[in-house]
C-alpha cells in the first residue's frame, strides 16, 4: 500500500522525488514558479496547482489528491528560506518568510497522519529562530515533532549542506499505535567522512567525483546526448583565471595578480568565490547560482569551466534521466533550491519505517 503525499512549494521536485523513492505516492502539489511546474510535470506528473500557497485551501488539497480531511497521508513541503538563508542577505521583513505559517495552516486544514519540513539551518536560529519557534508551537498543539539540522553528506549527498529536517505525527495516531517508550528520532544516518569512520555499517562520504565521468564539455557548451549537460559562458578575462587556478580544489588566491578583482584588494571577501570543486572532497552548498562561476566555488575540478546543469543536479542527487526546463539561468535556480531526493528519501523510508513497524503491526494483530 502506498501512503499519499501532498507537497508545498514543491518547486522542481527534488522532495517528491526523494519521497517517490522511498515509495510513497505523491498525489497532489503546490508551485508558482511555470519552469519549475514543467519540469515536475514532466518528471512527477501533472498534479499541480499553480497557485499561491495563501489562495489554496485545505479542501482544494483533499480534492486535487482524492483524500479526505484526517486520511492517512503524508503533508511535506519546503517553505521559502531566503530570509534565513546564510547566502545572501538574511531579511528579517522578507514576506516569504512567513510562509511557514501557510504550510501550518493547511496541516491544520487538512489533519494528515504526518507531516515532513525541510529548511535551511538558519530558520531555526538567528532571525529565524522566533518565527520557527512559533510554527512549531501551533503544530505541537496537534502533533508530536521532532527537528533538527543535518549535514546531508550524512544521508549519501555529495556536499557539504546543513538542513533543518522536522518530522511531525499526529498525536492521536502516536498514542493509538506505538508504545509508550518510542523515541521520535531523526532517520539514521548512512555515511560519514571517511578520516573518522567508526561504524562499519556506514559508508563513506560521496565525493565529487561522481561527475567526473560525464563527457567533457567547453564553457557556453553542451553535450546533447545527456539531458541538461550545459554550462554558462565566461568571459575571456574569467578563461583565463579559471585556467590558473589549479585542478581540485584551487582558489583564486592562486593567480597571478594581474588577474585579481579590484574588489578583492582592500577585502579578501569569500574566498570559494571562483574557486574550483575538489573530485577528493564534498562540494559546497549548490545554491541557487551554482551555474556562475562567479558566485562561489563552482568551476569544474579540472576542465575550465564552471559546472553544467547536469553537474549540478548529480550533486544535489538527482537521476540523469530527471529533464529540467527552462533558461539556463532558471534551471540552476530550480536546482539550487531543491531537496536533495536523497534525504527526501532517508526522511520517507524512515517514516515508512514507523508505519510498518507500528502501525501495520498493530492493526493486524487487532
Amino acid at each position: 500500500m502506498c501512503i499519499p503525499v501532498i507537497d508545498l512549494f514543491s518547486g522542481a521536485g527534488g522532495l517528491s522525488s526523494g519521497l517517490i523513492r522511498a515509495g510513497f505516492e505523491v498525489r497532489a502539489a503546490v508551485e508558482i514558479d511555470s519552469e519549475a511546474i514543467e519540469t515536475y510535470t514532466y518528471n512527477i506528473g501533472d498534479i499541480v496547482l499553480d497557485k499561491n500557497i495563501k489562495e489554496v485551501s485545505g479542501a482544494q488539497l483533499l480534492n486535487k489528491a482524492n483524500l479526505i480531511k484526517g486520511d492517512m497521508f503524508l503533508l511535506a513541503g519546503c517553505p521559502p528560506c531566503q530570509g534565513f538563508s546564510s547566502v545572501g542577505p538574511r531579511n528579517k521583513n522578507d514576506e516569504r518568510n512567513q510562509l511557514v505559517f501557510d504550510f501550518v495552516r493547511l496541516i491544520n486544514e487538512t489533519k494528515p497522519w504526518f507531516i515532513l519540513m525541510e529548511n535551511v539551518a538558519g530558520m531555526s536560529k538567528g532571525i529565524g529562530k522566533n518565527i520557527f519557534k512559533q510554527a512549531c508551537d501551533q503544530l505541537e498543539q496537534e502533533y508530536l515533532i521532532k527537528s533538527q539540522v543535518v549535514n546531508t553528506a550524512n544521508y549519501g549527498v555529495p556536499q557539504s549542506r546543513k538542513r533543518l529536517v522536522l518530522h511531525g505525527i499526529r498525536k492521536d495516531i502516536y498514542k493509538k499505535y506505538f508504545p509508550k517508550d518510542y523515541e521520535f528520532e531523526m532517520p539514521p544516518e548512512t555515511h560519514e567522512d571517511k578520516n573518522s569512520l567508526s561504524n562499519n555499517s556506514k559508508q563513506s562520504w560521496t565525493t565529487v567525483a561522481i561527475i567526473n565521468d560525464l563527457p567533457p564539455i567547453s564553457a557556453g557548451s553542451c553535450d546533447e546526448t545527456i539531458p541538461n549537460h550545459s554550462c554558462m559562458k565566461l568571459i575571456d578575462k574569467n578563461i583565463e583565471r579559471i585556467r590558473n587556478t589549479p585542478h581540485d580544489g584551487g582558489s583564486r588566491t592562486d593567480w597571478p595578480d594581474k588577474l585579481g578583482l579590484a574588489c578583492h584588494k582592500d577585502n579578501v571577501g569569500y574566498k570559494d568565490v571562483y574557486g574550483r570543486m575538489d573530485s577528493n572532497s564534498l562540494a559546497p552548498t549548490i545554491t541557487a547560482g551554482c551555474l556562475a562561476y562567479s558566485k562561489g566555488r563552482f568551476g569544474h575540478p579540472t576542465q575550465d569551466r564552471a559546472i553544467s546543469a547536469r553537474e549540478a543536479a548529480r550533486l544535489q542527487t538527482f537521476d540523469d534521466s530527471y529533464v529540467f526546463f527552462g533558461s539556463l539561468s532558471n534551471i540552476g535556480k530550480q536546482i539550487g533550491n531543491a531537496v536533495p531526493p536523497k534525504l527526501a528519501e532517508a526522511s520517507g523510508n524512515h517514516i515508512l519505517e514507523m508505519i510498518e513497524t507500528y502501525i501495520y503491526k498493530t492493526a493486524s494483530q487487532k
